[in-house]
């Protein structure tokens, strides 16, 4: 049996090569907690917003009586408002929350 070499070999650029480096979670302790709670408040946020485009196609669709029209909007508009604070909290903007997915764009669409 042949010995291992210490390092793999490169076999040309990278993929991806050329393009900005990829934002990374840091590991230092001073920020795992807002990189943690950035990542959680992104799943959040993702979720939020597929809620909200089925209500508003359920509504355009007329499956909603106007008592739960009201309360879904009421429900949705509060739940924007907590986002707003949770990201207020951690020092975070709703733009932080958008990871970028290379090639698929972003996880969440650009107002």
């Amino acid at each position: 049996m042949g010995d291992l070499p210490d390092e793999p070999e490169a076999a040309g650029p990278a993929p991806g090569a050329g393009r900005s480096a990829p934002r990374r979670i840091r590991t230092d302790p001073e920020h795992v907690e807002r990189d943690l709670s950035c990542l959680v408040l992104t799943v959040v946020e993702l979720v939020r917003q597929l809620v909200e485009r089925q209500c508003v196609r359920r509504m355009d669709h007329g499956d909603l009586a106007d008592e739960q029209i009201e309360a879904l909007g009421l429900t949705l508009m509060r739940l924007d408002e907590a986002m707003d604070d949770l990201c207020d909290r951690f020092g975070l903007e709703r733009s932080d929350l958008n990871l970028d997915l290379g090639p698929l764009g972003t996880l969440l669409p650009r107002d």
